[in-house]
């Protein structure tokens, strides 16, 4: 059974559906690929996806070891590569809300950053450059 159904919408847009939910988001090219860049590209799904799954990943063992991550944040930069045209480089930065996690929860956060699904899927080409940041 398929999880999402994608429709081309014309103008270099795409609908996708989530099945099991219905809910829905646009995509459309970036401007530096012949695109409005109005909405997420699909390459920036991918970006997002990464720390989107570092985030959730976290969350899940923070809640199993009993601390907590709320407030944490991710900011990514996205670098193309061409010849082909390819994502080359995902340059991470995740921020936490405060600096009193214990060396084995930052253990713990650390090895969610390198292990979660996405991450372990992507091509090992692909640079992924992830730091920490705790806040005072």
């Amino acid at each position: 059974m398929a999880t999402f159904e994608t429709k081309y919408l014309g103008n270099l847009r795409t609908e996708i559906t989530h099945l099991q939910s219905g809910n829905t988001l646009t995509t459309d090219a970036p401007t530096d690929n012949h695109g409005k860049g109005e909405f997420f590209s699909p390459t920036d799904l991918i970006a997002s996806s990464l720390g989107s799954c570092m985030l959730t990943i976290m969350g899940i063992a923070a809640n199993t070891h009993g601390f907590n991550i709320d407030g944490a944040f991710m900011e990514t930069t996205k670098v193309m590569g061409t010849n082909p045209r390819r994502i080359v480089e995902l340059v991470i930065k995740l921020t936490f809300p405060h600096n009193n996690y214990s060396e084995k929860e930052l253990k713990i956060l650390k090895a969610c950053a390198r292990e979660c699904p996405v991450a372990n899927s992507l091509h090992p080409d692909l640079k992924q450059t992830v730091s920490f940041v705790f806040k005072e």
